[in-house]
């Protein structure tokens, strides 16, 4: 398995990735998703990725957030399991929502994500998203129940203070 790939074999990550994810991770994975798909998104101005890397260690990925203008899903994000716990991901998600609604045409964020995904649904309830629907979907370990989340602008404001 290629080295990068190895990060999202471990603690639970894979199990929570979306079946669109290529998986067993092919040798050329990253550079094909970076360079036919992030990339062209983030050119035409439908998706925004950001990295997230530990200040003792830049140059090392730990995880990435992205926003997207897709129906229904907004954001995704993982983070490396030694990582986890730190509000890294917290600090990262209130960033993004931030740039979210930066934008005043910018619709009602959402944020789907499986519900055995304990650490995310609670970094959503920290930031005061709630859960407006539920269906199943495939992930790339299983097919899955998935909540929808949500937080509206005026929600946003009050909790932020902006």
């Amino acid at each position: 398995m290629p080295t990068r790939c190895r990060r999202f074999s471990r603690g639970g990550i894979v199990r929570f990735l979306a079946s669109n994810v290529p998986w067993p991770c092919p040798a050329d994975g990253a550079l094909t998703f970076i360079r036919d798909r992030v990339l062209p998104a983030m050119r035409d101005g439908t998706e925004w990725h950001w990295s997230i890397r530990s200040r003792q260690a830049p140059e090392r990925l730990i995880g990435a957030i992205t926003l997207m203008d897709k129906p229904e899903n907004n954001r995704g994000f993982w983070l490396v399991p030694e990582f986890q716990g730190q509000a890294l991901m917290s600090e990262a998600c209130a960033a993004v929502t931030r740039y979210w609604f930066e934008s005043p045409d910018r619709p009602v964020p959402h944020a789907p994500k499986a519900v055995a995904n304990e650490r995310s649904r609670r970094i959503s309830e920290r930031e005061g998203m709630r859960v407006v629907g539920t269906a199943e979907r495939d992930y790339v370990s299983v097919r899955l129940r998935e909540e929808l989340w949500e937080i509206t602008r005026e929600e946003w404001r009050t909790r932020s203070g902006q």
